[in-house]
């Protein structure tokens, strides 16, 4: 039997009170990420965790691309025109049915808004019978790939206003929207007329709770039945619990710290050298976020395709750190503090407390950069401010996280991120090297060694320092069974999930 009550600090965090648990039949999901509206460009990640709407490719564990709303595609022999043959007899929550011009509205809607789709060399996307066709400017080789990201969600028709405005959720998936307060919570029934079987449950919510400790707590409690995103802290201490079972998994996802290459103190990428060396990358990651290892470069193993094994790993080496700077000029102050030319190295790190682990690893960093002489100001707000203070040039530093499989290839983020700049990748840094090596790739052309040159291009000239290679973990009730972590981080399995027996 769950408790009838939450502490003082988990009612404090709720503006609406989660439905109590297991026994009343609700699957209670809890994350950080708020939902900031019906739109999948800017809420879509929470969507297809919920199974509310549904991509016309799916990803399966592996990173496999697999049939989604869409049972096969193939491209034409110049590689211009992309075919979708279309799942059939699927109906959206509204009852109104899925096909080619219900796919190529809702894709046509992504593509004008920003979002890996509008990166992508798309002239048309268009009905054809009962098919969809995307046609190209130039060959694309991961196409299918992008349609597999939750801002490619299909949503009905009548979920769009006149101006393209997502003003409903009417998806296809085997949950349907009832209830929407942004920006903390929804409620879900299933669909009994999705095309693989309604989910076991009939009945899910999600909460956005933004404190750490607090959902920690509702997994504790028995109030939440799968609490997405734990900090390092409560992980050792639910791991103790029978009722409680924490997943690990590793994750296409880094923590990393992007530079501001228009900065005095940074734009020689030696002085970014110097700052990556002064990183205990396995200090901290085994210390303080209880990972395995540190990154020493960008990408993980896991990703087998894009984890060069060639390239000069990342080091820990203060003292040479320390030799770089003095090089570039910078010379001691009375407190320890580099100066040079009577400026001070001094710089904001900007982080957001949405994921627990980046304002302890900032506070970690902070020693770190000190111990070279680099003083550090860390400033913990909205996520919202990286992308934010990118825009108008007043970023120093951001420490965040990046996920490198928002499809299953990592070219995605790079040509977002890289190709040559992103709110959420290189600042103020060009490489017109890299940007050629990666629209070579995304047409098709090349192979490891050009992945291996791209890797190494950034290695050198960081215009981010990695740090550590995600595990994403989350407390599962006892009182369910099928539950998933996902390393695309695109499922949660609600779908197959049962009450246990």
């Amino acid at each position: 039997m769950r408790p009838a009550f939450l502490s003082a600090a988990a009612l404090a965090a709720l503006s609406l009170p989660l439905t109590a648990g297991a026994n009343d039949g609700v699957l209670d999901i809890v994350a950080p990420f708020e939902i900031k509206g019906a739109d999948p460009v800017t809420s879509g990640n929470i969507f297809i965790k919920m199974d509310l709407a549904e991509t016309l490719v799916n990803v399966d564990p592996d990173g496999r691309l697999t049939p989604g709303l869409a049972l096969s595609w193939q491209a034409s022999d110049d590689g211009l025109e992309w075919r979708f043959e279309l799942r059939p007899d699927v109906v959206f929550h509204d009852g109104s049915a899925f096909d080619a011009d219900a796919a190529a509205h809702a894709l046509n809607v992504a593509r004008a808004k920003p979002g890996l789709l509008e990166t992508a060399p798309i002239s048309a996307i268009a009905a054809d019978g009962g098919d969809l066709v995307v046609t190209l400017t130039e060959p694309f080789a991961p196409l299918p790939a992008f349609l597999s990201e939750y801002r490619s969600l299909i949503l009905a028709p009548a979920a769009y206003g006149p101006d393209g405005e997502v003003t409903e959720v009417i998806g296809t998936g085997p949950y349907r929207v009832t209830r929407l307060d942004a920006p903390l919570r929804l409620e879900a029934q299933g669909f009994a007329d999705h095309w693989d079987g309604p989910p076991f449950i009939d009945r899910a919510s999600y909460q956005s709770v933004g404190r750490a400790e607090t959902r920690a707590l509702l997994a504790e409690s028995g109030d939440a039945d799968y609490v997405f995103n734990l900090d390092p802290a409560s992980v050792a201490r639910l791991s103790g619990l029978d009722r409680l079972e924490v997943q690990s998994v590793s994750v296409p996802r880094s923590l990393l710290i992007k530079l501001n290459g228009d900065h005095p103190a940074l734009s020689d990428a030696r002085a970014r050298q110097a700052l990556s060396m002064a990183i205990d990358r396995e200090g901290l990651a085994q210390a303080i976020l209880r990972y395995p290892a540190g990154a020493d470069q960008i990408l993980p193993p896991s990703l087998a395709d894009w984890h060069s094994e060639t390239v000069a790993p990342l080091t820990h080496d203060p003292e040479a750190a320390r030799a770089l700077l003095a090089d570039l000029g910078w010379q001691p102050g009375p407190d320890g503090i580099l100066t040079r030319d009577g400026d001070r190295f001094s710089l904001v790190l900007t982080t957001y407390p949405d994921r627990p682990e980046l304002p302890l690893s900032a506070a970690v960093l902070q020693q770190m950069f000190a111990d070279i002489g680099v003083e550090v100001v860390i400033d913990s707000t909205n996520s919202s401010e990286v992308a934010v203070r990118h825009g108008d040039g007043s970023l120093d530093m951001a420490l965040f996280a990046r996920n490198f499989a928002l499809v299953p290839d990592p070219i995605g983020t790079f040509l977002t991120d890289y190709a040559p700049t992103g709110d959420w990748g290189a600042m103020n840094w060009d490489s017109p090297e890299f940007t050629a090596l990666i629209r070579d790739l995304a047409r098709g052309e090349g192979g490891q060694p050009e992945r291996d040159r791209a890797i190494e291009i950034l290695q050198t000239e960081l215009p981010v320092i990695p740090v550590a290679w995600y595990q994403q973990t989350a407390a599962i009730s006892g009182a369910i069974t099928g539950a998933v972590v996902d390393p695309f981080e695109r499922t949660l399995g609600l779908r197959s999930i049962r009450w246990a027996e």
